[in-house]
């Protein structure tokens, strides 16, 4: 079991002012809480293939294509910068 001293670590870190009663309350909760973690230590993972994400997702892009405005655009962009200098 989580001890009271190690709730009111974990109580400083996330900046949390508990009372003795939440104190009691959050050391059950918290020991159960890692009491199951040590429940899934034990489960065999080793044949599920990782993933970042339960959907495949795609990300969708548009082709990147030459825009005749956005060279004009540029090359205008040059030449006042030329002249300025």
């Amino acid at each position: 079991m989580i001890t009271k001293e190690e709730v009111k670590h974990i109580a400083k870190l996330a900046r949390l002012g508990l009372t003795e009663k939440e104190i009691g309350k959050y050391q059950k909760d918290l020991s159960l809480i890692f009491d199951y973690f040590k429940k899934l230590e034990k489960v065999d993972v080793s044949s599920v293939e990782a993933t970042s994400h339960p959907l495949a997702i795609k990300n969708v892009m548009r082709r990147d294509e030459a825009k005749p405005w956005r060279q004009k655009l540029l090359t205008d962009f040059l030449k006042v910068k030329t002249i300025l200098k």
